[in-house]
């Protein structure tokens, strides 16, 4: 039995979630969001509140009612609140500097890395060593972070790279002689 599939959504005030077969439209302030989920699941929208049915008998249902459930709650927070992930540069010379859509960044290499973001995410620079992405779709504003990220993972030394700000980086002891 799927747990998250029995909590309901509820939808604040601002936000629009419009439900048409096996489409799901939300529209809020900060933008507009489409999902469109299995066919073994139903939602059904009364008072505000987003509640998701699906066939008992099949296991690959209620996984997917639970999946549903989880992106259109995801999706309302981004609409109406949005989503943001931060990173930061640690290591000597390395910087960032947004410009637009392109994100510039020194990594050490012997060239600058310009990242073109997508469209649906906004990013900004407010110091040299700290990058702040912003956006209503929290799988584009991770994958954006995450392919920043790859560019110069952190190394397990020293602890230089690109790392999410709230990340740990496990440090390994220097070889000895």
């Amino acid at each position: 039995m799927s747990r998250i599939a029995k909590a309901p959504v509820t939808i604040p005030s601002g936000v629009d979630v419009q439900v048409d077969g096996n489409n799901v439209t939300v529209k809020g302030s900060i933008g507009l969001l489409t999902f469109n989920f299995d066919s073994s699941v139903s939602m059904e929208i009364t008072d505000n509140v987003i509640s998701m049915q699906w066939n008992n008998d099949d296991k690959k249902a209620t996984a997917q009612a639970g999946t549903a459930r989880a992106i259109v709650n995801n999706m309302v927070t981004g609409v109406s609140a949005g989503f943001e992930k931060k990173l930061t540069l640690v290591g000597v010379g390395y910087r960032a500097q947004a410009k637009e859509n392109i994100l510039s960044l020194s990594l050490g290499f012997s060239h600058l890395v310009d990242f073109e973001v997508p469209a649906g995410v906004s990013v900004e620079t407010p110091s040299q060593t700290e990058i702040v992405l912003k956006g209503s779709d929290k799988q584009l504003v991770g994958q954006v972070a995450a392919k920043i990220r790859a560019y110069r993972p952190p190394e397990p030394y020293k602890g230089k790279g690109v790392r999410y700000s709230d990340e740990h980086v496990a440090r390994k002891e220097a070889k000895k002689k």
